[in-house]
């Protein structure tokens, strides 16, 4: 399309039109010196904003004057407000005597071709976001001494190049996703002299020539329509042409095309496609094939199971946790129950290989990542839908957060104890335990869990309740993911409004004596007051930070602050903070970026029924030590300890407080924490990144784990589902 302002509003009316006959790309010339035309790149946002399905493009992007790390940007921004609709083409044009005021000396063609190559470095170098080494290049023309890459685009953008001599010919087969040359401007043999020196070029990089699309522009010939979609069947049937690019603002030009030509130039490459048996499409890239990890059996994989390999350029946004760096050599996404159980399938034609589930991806302990093995993603399993106004019953699937869910629960009036982040999936913490901000009011999260539908490691799915299948029931509410894969629970859950947030700030001179005095103030405390202390290590130039915050169950001001009143009297307050919001406010504190933990990070856990004086000063000595930067101690007690202790495999029912602590030195921590150990009384798993077998004893009694055990081995007798603190003996042959 002509990017023609004469009629401001003309190539927008027209980009409408196209979409609306079934077009899949609009592109525009870019010719920023033309005082008739729009910028191109304005008026592609312009497009983008209007529509809502076809793809964008320039056609082609004039290097020479566009600096080629601001268009990549403006392309990835641009891609992510569109939905994943930008490709991008690129010319080595003319004008680059326009930037010798820049510095730049007269380029000859074959310097200009040089150019173009840097540009298309500089463009895929910002968008590896993924990549956290700064963007350098020490080119020619381009040159870039440690840019920040990203963002990362809504989808893999291509870039198309546009040139018809050899040089530029041969930088596509390196390095382009597809060659756009215009029709016209070729003489008879052209386009397949061109695909030859491609595909020679891309073998001699070592790529596949099949990855580079082959774009053609092309007008209505001026002899007629007679014949016209034959031509181009042909084109695409012996050349490999797979993109036409009609090249007219002509309305009717355009309906015709759409109704007539292209209709008829689909059936005839179906026709001969089933004649040949050639399947559609692009092959994946060499590149992409040479980061495969070895041991998977790709090709097996289910086709209709959505799947992320390293060498994608989405892998950035999948391959990590919230704070552990993983590399997983296939991450599956299943979309739904049936796709979870081809998962299952084919995790175990890879029991060789590490298996990691993930629903949110928060996972402290890391397990929900591994080095070269599965990971099965459940993040779009994340319905949310009320089954029972009545009974306040609700069905959620593993992949929601619990922000969302805290969103949801709250247009009815509700609200679920959650954990203390909203950022956390739900079928780690629904299947572990969950404290939360509700806990000594409501008990942990799965106390509220009535029935469970769970994909077992045969594949198949069974329903579990009180009344059906019992013991499958009892082991998914605090060891869930030694048993399945957990697609679907079912909630009971309460009636709550606003509740007061509280966040005080202390500096004490005796810690110890501080800890004593806020567990046992807690211990006291009514019910609705929940809170959890947070001890962050000083440094040299910056005292140590100890936070209370909490959630009182109310909406009466006078209430919260009569119960709030008591953690004021402990020490004397640095700051405080305290606000009547909806409990959905106070989990609404994710950050919505894709994980990117780095490393492997350290954390412990452990849980206690009092904070006695050896208790606080064993703590105190603890973080004195300087192997946590950073402790907290959360609430328990209360309603949690309502639940007979062989009600649930969450069976440390007595306990007051959980404490957790993490570190960058895994075992300096380990010591530490090793002088702790004769004052806990059990531990929560989610919480501990140990790889110690002996773990298992500290999280499960002896009865608890003796039926975990049983249940194990019943449902899962080949140990499918072992990187998640397995209860299987270290000794077992399994």
């Amino acid at each position: 399309m002509t990017p023609t302002n004469v009629t401001p509003q003309a190539p927008v009316e027209t980009a409408q039109l196209v979409e609306s006959l079934g077009y899949d790309l609009v592109t525009f010339q870019d010719h920023p010196y033309q005082a008739s035309f729009h910028d191109t790149w304005t008026l592609m946002s312009y497009v983008a904003a209007r529509t809502d399905s076809i793809h964008i493009a320039p056609n082609v992007m004039n290097v020479p004057l566009r600096n080629p790390a601001v268009a990549a940007r403006a392309a990835s921004s641009l891609d992510l407000l569109s939905g994943g609709r930008i490709d991008m083409a690129l010319g080595a044009g003319a004008f680059w005597d326009a930037v010798v005021s820049m510095g730049v000396p007269r380029l000859t063609p074959g310097e200009s071709v040089t150019a173009l190559e840097e540009a298309i470095d500089v463009m895929r170098g910002i968008w590896d976001a993924g990549n956290r080494t700064p963007l350098r290049l020490d080119g020619t023309v381009h040159s870039i001494a440690g840019a920040k890459r990203g963002p990362l685009p809504a989808h893999d953008i291509p870039i198309w190049v546009g040139a018809l001599k050899p040089r530029g010919l041969r930088l596509i087969g390196r390095k382009a996703d597809g060659w756009l040359p215009s029709y016209g401007y070729m003489k008879p043999g052209d386009f397949a002299t061109g695909n030859a020196t491609i595909d020679k070029a891309a073998t001699a990089a070592g790529r596949d020539p099949r990855e580079i699309r082959r774009l053609l522009n092309i007008t209505v010939p001026q002899t007629g329509l007679d014949g016209w979609a034959e031509s181009l069947a042909t084109l695409a049937i012996e050349d490999g042409a797979s993109t036409f690019i009609l090249a007219t603002d002509n309305a009717t030009a355009l309906r015709i095309f759409a109704e007539e030509v292209m209709p008829a130039v689909r059936e005839m490459l179906e026709t001969e496609r089933a004649r040949t048996g050639v399947v559609a499409g692009e092959p994946r890239k060499a590149a992409a094939l040479a980061q495969r990890r070895g041991g998977i059996d790709y090709t097996s994989a289910p086709t209709g199971v959505p799947s992320i390999e390293p060498g994608d350029f989405n892998y950035a946004t999948v391959k990590s946790t919230y704070m552990r760096g993983g590399s997983p050599g296939l991450v599956l996404q299943p979309r739904t129950v049936e796709d979870v159980i081809d998962s299952v399938a084919f995790a175990r034609r890879h029991t060789h290989l590490p298996l990691a589930i993930r629903s949110g991806g928060h996972g402290i302990s890391g397990r929900s990542t591994n080095d070269g093995g599965l990971v099965i993603d459940l993040r779009h399993l994340d319905s949310i839908e009320v089954i029972d106004r009545s009974r306040r019953t609700v069905r959620i699937g593993p992949g929601a957060r619990w922000l969302d869910v805290a969103k949801a629960l709250a247009e009815e009036g509700w609200a679920l104890s959650s954990g203390d982040y909203g950022g956390v999936g739900v079928g780690g913490l629904a299947t572990a335990g969950g404290i939360g901000w509700l806990a000594r009011k409501q008990g942990l999260t799965i106390d509220h869990v009535i029935a469970a539908d769970i994909v077992l490691a045969d594949g198949s799915l069974v329903h579990t309740s009180a009344s059906e299948n019992s013991d499958l029931f009892w082991a998914i509410r605090g060891a869930g993911a030694n048993v399945g894969i957990v697609v679907a629970f079912d909630f009971a859950v309460e009636e709550v409004g606003d509740v007061g947030f509280a966040q005080l700030g202390y500096q004490p001179s005796d810690l110890a004596d501080f800890l004593q005095r806020w567990g046992a103030t807690m211990e006291e405390s009514a019910r609705d007051l929940t809170t959890e202390l947070v001890i962050t290590r000083g440094t040299p130039t910056t005292a140590r930070g100890v936070h209370v915050m909490g959630v009182v169950d109310s909406d009466d001001p006078d209430d919260i602050v009569s119960q709030l009143q008591p953690l004021a009297e402990i020490s004397p307050l640095t700051s405080q903070s305290v606000q009547l919001v909806p409990y959905s406010a106070v989990m609404a504190n994710a950050d919505p970026a894709p994980h990117s933990g780095q490393g492997e990070p350290a954390s412990a856990s452990g849980l206690i029924d009092h904070i006695t004086p050896d208790v606080a000063e064993a703590l105190a000595r603890f973080i004195d030590s300087g192997a946590s930067p950073f402790v907290q101690i959360r609430c328990v007690g209360g309603a949690v300890s309502d639940v007979p202790a062989d009600a649930t495999a969450y069976a440390h029912r007595s306990a007051n407080f959980a404490i957790s602590a993490g570190g960058a030195h895994r075992q300096r921590l380990a010591d530490e924490w090793a002088k702790l150990k004769p004052y806990l009384n059990g531990t929560y798993l989610s919480f501990d990144t140990s790889l110690d077998p002996a773990r298992i004893h500290d999280a499960f009694p002896p009865a608890t784990l003796a039926r975990l055990r049983e249940i194990k081995a019943s449902v899962d007798p080949q140990g499918l589902f072992r990187d998640n603190f397995s209860v299987i003996p270290p000794d077992s042959p399994r």
